[in-house]
């Protein structure tokens, strides 16, 4: 929300994988919180609890406070555990929503899209907050231009819950684009990159989801979608907007098509960006990466 202020920017998007990547019990037991956090159990008196969660969230991950039988069944009930982390994830978003209504200038627009690493429980809480905009799956007026957002990947190694085949996944881009009115210009927000485009790289992995290693280095291989690829090629976007792999941050254009990925870095408590700039007429005139 600071980087619309920091860049002058009319309009903030957020395409996706916003929901952390696992749930860190927190033992309370005599007046202290332990926890494993990186691989090393840390413990903490009881009103540092705030400071415990808040490095926990740095790092990407979500905390629950647990008592003993909590703990063990989360490790013994997969069913359990994943409802606790769902909760966790809802939660956290809900207080983004809260601190949008609160911290936003009102004449800036969020617009949150989800991503596959993002369960569909997030969906009808970003849909039912009047300070945001999810317009997944629909086309959006965004000032000059149109934004068409889909959130959807191709198959992955972790059977997430947004996955379908290249013939599905196109067949749901073309049902949006084709209702794009002659001579509008639009914005695809597609958080699948488009296959070989250099904004899909990302390391081999074999049955067990090891690198796969070749002549003594990881194998990189493209794992973007040629549904997506071809869409971009036919309906031809004035920007695609791309996101899912994190390590692939990058431009390249495709056809007249500018598409950019800018990555992910929370690991490092860092934001990764882009500032798309654009003429009254929707026409695209250029990009910055941004990080911060």
């Amino acid at each position: 929300m600071a980087a619309a202020k920091s860049y002058e920017a009319d309009a903030l998007v957020l395409g996706g994988d916003i929901a952390g990547k696992g749930l860190v019990p927190i033992h309370a037991e005599n007046g202290t919180l332990s926890a494993e956090v990186r691989g090393e159990n840390v413990v903490v008196p009881r009103d540092e609890e705030e400071r415990l969660r808040a490095e926990i969230n740095r790092l990407g991950f979500y905390s629950v406070i647990a008592d003993t039988v909590a703990v063990e069944r989360m490790g013994a009930d997969p069913d359990y555990l994943n409802e606790a982390f769902r909760q966790a994830i809802v939660e956290q978003i809900e207080g983004w929503c809260r601190l949008a209504e609160e911290r936003l200038a009102p004449n800036v627009r969020l617009i949150i899209t989800p991503g596959n690493d993002d369960p569909l429980a997030i969906d009808p809480v970003l849909k039912s907050t009047p300070r945001i905009e999810c317009p997944e799956g629909e086309l959006c007026e965004l000032g000059p231009v149109l934004l068409a957002s889909c959130g959807d990947v191709t198959p992955t190694p972790w059977n997430t819950e947004r996955e379908f085949s290249e013939e599905e996944l196109g067949g749901r881009l073309a049902k949006m684009l084709d209702e794009v009115p002659p001579g509008r210009r639009v914005v695809v927000n597609f958080h699948c990159p488009p296959y070989g485009s250099g904004l899909d790289f990302a390391a081999e992995l074999d049955e067990t989801l090891k690198p796969v290693i070749r002549s003594g280095r990881p194998s990189i291989i493209s794992v973007g979608s040629k549904a997506v690829r071809d869409a971009i090629k036919k309906y031809q976007p004035v920007v695609g907007l791309h996101g899912h792999i994190h390590e692939s941050r990058g431009a390249q254009q495709i056809g007249k098509t500018m598409c950019l990925n800018p990555g992910s870095d929370y690991t490092a408590d860092v934001l990764r960006g882009a500032i798309v700039d654009f003429a009254d007429d929707g026409s695209y005139i250029d990009f910055l990466f941004t990080s911060g």
